[in-house]
């Protein structure tokens, strides 16, 4: 996912913001056992017990060893968990991380108590604002982490034959949805994007705000649901290979998908952080590829939007949803419009730079620009991103094959 960096979210006091960042993370892995935290069930997914790690990492490499008189933890752990910062070093190989069972959990989560001990005794000193700019970046850093955790454990219990739930006490909630309708936008110029020099913490993938082009569209006033999206299967969505990209049906072939990930294509449910639940028709569909979402699209008579007129609509609204803290960690259903969360929206857009964009300099510079070839762009984020992590210039990216993110889609129409 996305980074870099800009002024601080918040006014709450960084001492207290930081001891919350942390506290969360571990929360997050307490609702596991240690044999849960060590397995990485395929190359894009990391154990929960390395996303403990490396966000701790962060906080060391970046911050404490820069400021000098710090000795490290243990110098193996800058190899460990390092995740592809080369400025910084060598690193441990991504697809082997689950095969990491030593250190243990409980030396991981000593790790992070004496990282966090030496950067508290930081924070009580007088700090530049480079520093401080930082360390944002590696609070807001490790909570796209805390989203990470949740959907790489989702996928690691998917693969267990019990189906077990992370959790037990997950809310649900039974609602219909809103009539699917669409609301007009005038063309024209508009801007995008967060300004360089805004007061409001942005990453650098967000910058500068820049003018666009746009002609007059329609987009969806919420997101497609899992009765729209069993509709398509129904008509053979799956087994029409006009209504898909070349390497859209390439994967629905090497696949042999059939359904969202997590689908149950015998019986009406859906693995979820919960358990095994009957799937909600009402609730917004999650979990299929951009090329999932682009047939769709196309099967509907409509398409993507692009991520200018995604912005151009959702601005206009305030950032409420299912998030994190409500408890649900599914997609519900709601007779809201859904701008943000419940589940990441697909774009049209290739993950590229803004007309003017400048990657951070030194190692944090590598946190996003390198990334910008051969993904989308996601907007809106989900039913595990925290409340206040999200806005509405916020760009995220995936690899159009991937589904184990709660991705969703809206449809957009020419006008």
């Amino acid at each position: 996912m996305a980074a870099a960096a800009g002024a601080t979210t918040t006014e709450q006091p960084l001492h207290e913001r930081f001891r919350e960042v942390r506290a969360r993370s571990v929360q997050i892995a307490s609702w596991l056992e240690p044999e849960d935290c060590v397995v990485q069930s395929m190359p894009d997914v990391s154990p929960t017990k390395w996303h403990l790690a490396h966000v701790t990492w962060f906080f060391e490499q970046f911050v404490l060893i820069p400021m000098g008189n710090y000795v490290p933890f243990d110098e193996k752990f800058l190899f460990l968990f390092n995740s592809y910062y080369k400025s910084a070093g060598d690193m441990h190989a991504r697809p082997q991380r689950g095969l990491l069972s030593r250190p243990t959990l409980s030396e991981v989560l000593r790790y992070r108590e004496y990282v966090d001990a030496g950067m508290m005794a930081l924070l009580d000193r007088e700090l530049t604002e480079e520093t401080l700019a930082v360390i944002t970046v590696g609070l807001e850093h490790e909570r796209q982490h805390q989203e990470l955790t949740l959907t790489d454990i989702k996928h690691v219990l998917s693969c267990n034959p019990l189906k077990p739930a992370m959790r037990d006490d997950l809310r649900s909630t039974s609602s219909s949805a809103r009539e699917l309708s669409y609301r007009r936008f005038a063309g024209g110029i508009h801007e995008i994007g967060m300004p360089v020099d805004g007061d409001t913490f942005s990453y650098d993938n967000e910058t500068p705000r820049h003018e666009v082009l746009v002609r007059d569209f329609e987009i969806a006033t919420r997101l497609i649901t899992n009765a729209e999206w069993q509709t398509f299967i129904d008509d053979d969505g799956y087994g029409q290979p006009g209504l898909w990209l070349s390497d859209g049906w390439a994967s629905v072939e090497a696949h042999r998908w059939q359904a969202p990930l997590y689908w149950n294509t015998e019986k009406p449910t859906q693995f979820t952080l919960g358990g095994e639940r009957e799937i909600d028709p009402n609730a917004p569909v999650s979990h299929v590829s951009f090329y999932e979402a682009e047939a769709f699209a196309r099967w509907a008579g409509a398409r993507l939007p692009s991520e200018a007129e995604w912005e151009i609509a959702a601005r206009e609204h305030p950032v409420t949803g299912n998030f994190f803290e409500d408890d649900h960690w599914h997609p519900q259903a709601s007779d809201t419009e859904q701008w943000f969360g419940d589940a990441w929206e697909w774009t049209a857009c290739s993950y590229a730079p803004y007309p003017g964009f400048k990657p951070l300099a030194g190692s944090l510079g590598e946190y996003n620009g390198k990334f910008m070839c051969n993904q989308m762009v996601v907007r809106g984020g989900s039913c595990v991103s925290a409340a206040d992590h999200l806005r509405a210039t916020y760009r995220s990216f995936f690899y159009p094959e991937q589904r184990w993110q709660f991705l969703g889609l809206r449809l957009a129409r020419d006008v």
